[in-house]
């Protein structure tokens, strides 16, 4: 029994997290995971600029990060032909999209996502009381349509959208998404995770003027730029709605190391654009290995492959648990049918050979329903 008085809306949440992290796996099972392919971190790695600026900034770190974040929003601005003030910066896409749903959600406001979409956002919405409604995907993608249907249908405050999505790596071209947001009713705010864009086809990214109102895009350095543990993410929107996350946010909690990271990493280009032919390269390879264990890898525009394994979420949840039993973290969608599918991120071909070398042992358990 605690001593804090919990509000009761506290007292009704489970008191869980979204993901399970490999750390706590290892930890569960007494050992070190061989390969670690199952959080879509980056593992080719940060720009070795953004390190080099990282372990400069050390000595500064008796120093709070600028509240402002003002290099790195200049920067970005100039980077994505904007102004400062359509940008804001917060602790991760995830940071931001916990203000966005204090800002615009209270008890029993209804939002909009796609059922076994991106669960933190879930989870965010669930702590300030709003009212969750879904969609089904539609054959792997996310359905646009059918989530702008249901946000009028249900008054929404906010639709979510992920494109690239996770946890298929299905996209649509952004163009499509502009298209379809003719129907988004006119008290809903779109709210367009693209954190995997930078790993998508030309085309991908929603061709929307940042000072549009009707929508909120989201940016993460986590992905391709391979950032993920210092925490940066940024959104991009009209100023006005920019500037209401000052409200609420924490004004001391960008890293000062991180901020300064991610601005190096903002200024390599190079290093990204070879990250993502590496991806590429990956993407490839994990297709191959699925083929060869007789698998569909499904297309993807991410730094992950979503494998479907041929049968229920029963047996792809064997197959992982047979991966993870040989020290290969990988992970799989929440929901059906999604979850006939294992998720595996891009790697390095050495990591990618550890894979390919536990998977026929673990099919062939998962097979004898072991």
């Amino acid at each position: 029994m605690t001593h804090a008085r919990l509000t009761p809306l506290a007292q009704s949440l489970p008191a869980t997290v979204p993901f399970v992290g490999p750390e706590a796996q290892e930890r569960s099972r007494g050992a070190p995971f061989a390969a670690r392919l199952g959080a879509n971190e980056n593992i080719f790695g940060i720009s070795p600029k953004a390190l080099a600026a990282m372990r400069d900034a050390d000595e500064g770190l008796w120093q709070y990060g600028d509240p402002e974040s003002h290099d790195l929003r200049q920067a970005l601005a100039a980077h994505h032909g904007v102004k400062p003030e359509n940008i804001m910066i917060g602790e991760g896409i995830d940071g931001l999209l916990g203000y966005l749903v204090r800002l615009t959600v209270g008890a029993g406001d209804a939002v909009v996502t796609s059922l076994g979409a991106y669960p933190t956002f879930n989870y965010h919405v669930a702590g300030f009381g709003g009212q969750l409604h879904t969609v089904p995907y539609r054959d792997g993608y996310e359905d646009p349509a059918a989530l702008f249907a249901k946000a009028a249908e249900t008054d929404a405050k906010l639709v979510y959208l992920a494109n690239p999505d996770n946890p298929m790596g299905s996209w649509h071209s952004g163009q499509d998404i502009v298209d379809a947001m003719q129907a988004l009713p006119q008290r809903s705010l779109l709210v367009l995770d693209e954190a995997y864009v930078e790993c998508a086809p030309e085309g991908t990214a929603a061709p929307l003027d940042a000072d549009d109102p009707r929508v909120i895009r989201f940016r993460t350095f986590s992905k391709a730029y391979g950032m993920a543990g210092a925490r940066v993410g940024y959104a991009i929107a009209h100023p006005e709605l920019i500037s209401a996350f000052n409200k609420v946010r924490n004004h001391f909690g960008m890293n000062r190391t991180a901020q300064i990271g991610a601005l190096a990493a903002l200024q390599d280009q190079d290093w990204l654009a070879h990250v993502c032919r590496e991806i590429e390269t990956a993407r490839a390879r994990i297709a191959q290995i699925a083929a060869d264990n007789g698998l569909t890898a499904l297309p993807s525009a991410t730094n992950f492959v979503a494998v479907d394994c041929g049968a229920d979420g029963d047996f792809a949840k064997r197959v992982l648990d047979g991966l993870i039993a040989r020290g290969i973290f990988v992970r799989m969608p929440f929901v059906a049918p999604e979850n006939r599918c294992i998720r595996i991120s891009c790697g390095p071909a050495e990591v990618l050979d550890k894979l390919a070398a536990a998977l026929p042992d673990a099919l062939a358990e998962a097979r004898n329903g072991q």
